[in-house]
């Protein structure tokens, strides 16, 4: 199968329509699975009490916010160095997608942090980087909305991607790199000092907002192919369709 056909939006749209049922069952499977194993089936945290739980929801959605947008990084690259419209496409699919994981991820922060540092909010290394890359999106998407143009919006907000994504390691390094009050990483790479039932629910939900945000965003590129392709017969054809039911 050549994969390559699927860079026309015309092919890609009804393969997305077929994928985004698939990934929603998913995404509920398994975000079902992960909080309820993390919020009822894992043991209490030893220092920090019941508060703990939140992390299986804040750390999910700080690496999806910061994943999604080096995907929005790579989506830009791929679009202003071949010129693919549906990269483009794509890039503004995912840019609200990751703005909402972003302020989750701040929220629960803040109420994770108000218990365990006696408050909601400090200008952490961590915090402060994790607040521009929210800033980030929200930039993304005014910055793309605000220009007629749709071509010279496309780039943009490439731009804008490509360049931000310098703040994704920022975050991620920030307290290896700084004294911070943030907590260093619990998940490292030569294993991890959680207990597995929290690891398996922290890393279960995890997957459920993988697949909510390629459920989600799938639709969403739906949308914005349909918009972006009007002038199409099929995407004619396909709106007209829709008009009817």
């Amino acid at each position: 199968m050549n994969i390559f056909r699927f860079s026309s939006p015309q092919t890609f749209y009804p393969l997305a329509g077929r994928l985004v049922p698939v990934f929603a069952v998913l995404a509920a499977a398994f975000l079902a699975a992960g909080l309820y194993i993390g919020f009822f089936e894992a043991p209490t945290d030893a220092v920090q009490g019941e508060v703990y739980r939140i992390i299986h929801i804040h750390v999910a959605a700080a690496w999806m916010s910061m994943f999604i947008y080096l995907v929005m990084a790579f989506w830009s690259a791929i679009g202003l160095g071949l010129g693919t419209r549906l990269s483009f496409y794509m890039t503004q699919a995912l840019a609200p997608t990751g703005a909402l994981f972003c302020f989750i991820a701040l929220w629960t922060g803040a109420l994770w942090g108000r218990p365990t540092w006696g408050a909601y909010w400090v200008w952490d290394a961590r915090l402060t980087s994790q607040l521009l890359l929210l800033f980030l999106y929200f930039g993304f998407i005014a910055l793309t909305r605000s220009i007629e143009d749709p071509r010279r919006a496309d780039k943009a907000g490439a731009i804008i991607a490509l360049v931000g994504a310098v703040n994704v390691p920022i975050i991620y390094f920030s307290v290896k790199w700084w004294n911070t009050l943030h907590q260093g990483a619990s998940v490292k790479p030569g294993g991890s000092s959680m207990a597995s039932v929290m690891l398996w629910a922290m890393l279960l939900t995890a997957l459920g907002c993988w697949f909510y945000s390629l459920a989600v965003t799938l639709t969403r590129a739906r949308s914005i192919i349909l918009e972006r392709e009007r002038h199409t017969d099929w995407a004619s054809i396909e709106i007209a369709r829709l008009g009817s039911k």
